[in-house]
């Protein structure tokens, strides 16, 4: 079986798709921006197919001005660029200098999957083929002799010819195509094998010889098919809720116009700032803000809950959600590329693209296979003509060393797990950005977690609202308008019904809170000893140093109270990791007290309270400074430095964008079990890679000097090496009955407990 992904060189028709090369202007058009002038431009190269393809097209985008970085993925069969600049680097045309035919990706709206139809036709006519030579063979080995054993030897070879026409014509294009642009890859041995063993076979049918190897390279073609497609049938799985995900997206909306119009325009036409009809019974486009209307939404597509979740006006909402029983009207605040359901399936079929160690490694041997192979064959060749003088013998034991040298079990042993463990993460709601990140995640040994948002749900409620002089609450109100942190949306509903205060200025420090100018005056909305710097600070008090205060010239003239309720399964969560090995610490910038009650809780071991931003990467650098490979778990915008610092990190999707994007994980449910069972299949998936490069080494090991020494014909060559192929997918498929955890049932006490944590200002 080969190591190629699926559908190599298929008898598809790309050509309607690719004869025109896509124009720079379009290419702009359809790049999507990643911030710091830094641009990424998704291709669709149908023909990418294997390792070689993989480190050819990479390295030759690499090489080109204002390329950031290339990364091919071998499911999708897309490629993304990143690159920076105004003008767009010449890399569609760079691609199809190497043989590859580029366009721009768009997802299939076609839901008939060609590539394996096609597969599943070639299997078909080689293996009526291969069974229908073997019959004939059988009457030959039983001792037909003279004109009935050259009878079926030309009946053979008559089958044979359009079974290698049809079927073995997918590895022969794919091998012509390489070769013609000067290039090498994991086709080629195998279209030389197939055409020497043919070719032999037909020498000796046409000299009356007594042995014949139709079979052998028919049956070849078979069981490399069979490996195909059951490779191709892997990844399509591990990508069926992906699919899911984007054909159940809306199509497109009503939009109205300033002129009171209505116009419906597809999902792709749909810019931020558009007012969108969004009737009873269709799907949100792209992420907005409610600006009239109530409802109640289905988010069970992107958060995978199947209660439904009541909206109003004011509220965001999410592209993919299915609004239930009322008619809203939303303001776009996203393109379609750039909304929270395309975010998560760009994550999912981002998860095999990652360059992990155990992949770097298959990768590079895989690159290495062809020039090897040919070299091992040739030198046996040479030896056999030397030891023997029987050229004969000599070339159909080269052959064999031809045919059983593919490193199949070797190139599949990584991704096959990859693309099986994204399939069961998918399932549990958590997206993951690459193999890379399964790798890291296995080799953990602390976990850090934040406090607000992510143990707890990050969802506070001012408590102490009463107490406060209504003017002043306003006025904070009306600050805390300009945050998307958890308690300034808390205090941000408290706002006048006039509406907000008209401030000179409005900045936000992460870590510390909001600053506004008015008429001359400082106010400040945020941590105790950064806003009231003018306030006498004799301990935490009350409220503690790191309590929310509002202050106006440094001086503290309210103070704010939130209660939070902790995260369902926090508990579980903390003491599945601790059962496995894993010691959990919690960093907060909350106070001690806060923290020291949510600790109690949930038996975490270790606390750091009243940390900023920066403390937080300290604490992460001065483990990782022990020994430690850290696990960050966060959602906030002062949590992103830490995501980035630690050996691995997840965020939950209610975090902010920036810190969705610097994490290597996302899980879309409420439950924190999410973070043991992420944990649980990576070293699963570890073991399994682990297994299956040994397979692949012992396979060789023992398989090559075998050959070489002339014990195995070339359909005993093809028959091993396709077995220790599917070998390799067997044992992936193991990770498919690592089912997750069931979900632990809190106790009354938990329950109790979890809604009467106090989680103080942060």
């Amino acid at each position: 079986m080969s190591c190629c992904a699926p559908g190599a060189e298929m008898a598809l028709d790309v050509s309607s798709t690719t004869s025109v090369l896509p124009s720079s202007e379009e290419i702009r058009l359809a790049s999507r921006s990643l911030g710091d002038d830094l641009r990424q431009t998704d291709l669709s190269v149908p023909t990418v197919h294997c390792a070689a393809c993989i480190q050819t097209i990479e390295t030759a985008l690499g090489k080109l001005e204002r390329v950031e970085g290339a990364r091919v993925n071998l499911s999708t069969k897309r490629v993304s660029v990143r690159w920076r600049g105004d003008e767009v680097p010449p890399f569609v045309a760079a691609i199809g200098r190497l043989g590859y035919q580029a366009h721009l990706f768009a997802p299939e709206a076609d839901a008939k999957d060609r590539t394996l139809s096609e597969l599943i036709r070639a299997v078909a006519v080689a293996g009526f083929a291969a069974g229908n030579i073997m019959l004939l063979s059988v009457s030959v080995w039983s001792g037909a002799e003279g004109a009935t054993r050259d009878l079926f030897h030309w009946v053979s070879a008559l089958i044979a010819i359009p079974a290698l026409a049809f079927a073995g014509g997918i590895f022969f294009r794919s091998a012509w195509n390489a070769l013609r642009h000067g290039r090498m890859n994991m086709d080629v041995p195998i279209a030389v094998g197939v055409s020497l063993a043919y070719a032999m076979s037909l020498y000796e049918t046409i000299n009356h010889g007594d042995h014949a190897y139709f079979d052998a390279s028919v049956s070849l073609l078979f069981f490399l098919l069979i490996g195909r497609t059951l490779d191709h049938v892997m990844r399509e799985r591990a990508r069926t809720a992906v699919k899911g995900l984007s054909q159940l997206a809306a199509r497109g909306a009503m939009v109205l116009r300033s002129d009171g119009a209505r116009d419906y325009l597809p999902v792709g036409d749909i810019e931020p700032g558009m007012l969108l009809l969004i009737a009873a019974g269709e799907r949100i486009p792209v992420d907005g803000k409610i600006v009239q209307g109530a409802s109640d939404l289905d988010c069970s597509l992107v958060s995978g809950e199947s209660t439904p979740k009541t909206v109003a006006s004011g509220e965001r909402v999410q592209a993919g959600t299915l609004n239930l029983t009322g008619s809203l009207t939303i303001e776009a605040t996203a393109a379609a590329k750039d909304s929270f359901l395309a975010e998560m399936v760009r994550l999912m079929e981002a998860a095999e693209g990652g360059r992990a160690h155990y992949r770097r490694i298959a990768d590079r041997v895989s690159t290495l296979y062809a020039p090897v192979v040919h070299l091992t064959a040739f030198v046996t060749f040479l030896g056999w003509m030397a030891a023997t003088g029987d050229w004969h013998r000599a070339i159909t034991i080269a052959i064999a060393v031809l045919i059983i040298t593919c490193p199949c079990a070797l190139g599949l042993a990584v991704p096959i797990v990859q693309v099986v463990a994204a399939r069961r993460l998918f399932e549990n709601g958590i997206m993951v950005k690459n193999g890379s990140a399964l790798e890291r995640l296995a080799t953990i040994d602390t976990a850090v977690f934040d406090k607000t948002g992510t143990l707890t749900l990050g969802q506070p409620r001012l408590v102490n609202a009463s107490s406060i002089d209504p003017a002043t609450l306003a006025i904070a109100a009306d600050m805390a308008a300009h945050s998307r942190h958890p308690f300034s949306k808390a205090i941000a509903g408290f706002a006048s019904p006039g509406g907000q205060q008209k401030f000179d200025a409005v900045a936000e420090y992460p870590g510390f809170g909001i600053e506004a100018a008015d008429a001359g005056a400082i106010w400040r909305l945020g941590r105790r000893g950064w806003a009231g710097w003018k306030a006498r600070t004799g301990g935490e008090g009350k409220h503690g140093y790191g309590g929310t205060v509002l202050t106006k010239d440094g001086i503290i003239v309210a103070t704010f109270d939130f209660e939070d309720a902790l995260r369902a399964d926090a508990r579980a969560a903390v003491e599945r990791l601790n059962d496995v090995g894993v010691s959990v610490q919690m960093l907060s910038g909350d106070t001690a007290g806060a923290c020291a009650e949510v600790s109690k809780i949930l038996g975490v071991g270790d606390f750091v309270a009243c940390l900023l931003p920066s403390g937080k990467v300290e604490c992460i650098e001065t483990l990782a400074k022990d020994g430690h490979k850290v696990l960050m778990v966060g959602d906030g915008l002062n949590d992103t430095p830490a995501l980035s610092a630690a050996h691995v990190s997840i965020a939950p999707a209610t975090a902010a964008d920036i810190g969705r994007n610097a994490a290597d994980f996302v899980f879309l449910r409420e439950s924190l079990l999410a973070v043991p069972l992420a944990l649980d299949v990576s070293r699963k998936a570890g073991r399994l890679i682990r297994q299956n490069i040994a397979i692949a080494i012992v396979y060789n090991a023992v398989a090559v000097p075998i050959a070489i020494l002339g014990h195995v014909t070339p359909l005993i060559a093809a028959i091993a090496m396709s077995a220790s192929s599917l070998l390799v997918i067997g044992n992936a498929l193991r990770l498919q009955g690592f089912g997750p955890h069931a979900p632990a049932r809190s106790t009354a006490a938990d329950r109790r407990a979890s809604f009467g944590a106090l989680a103080r200002s942060s």
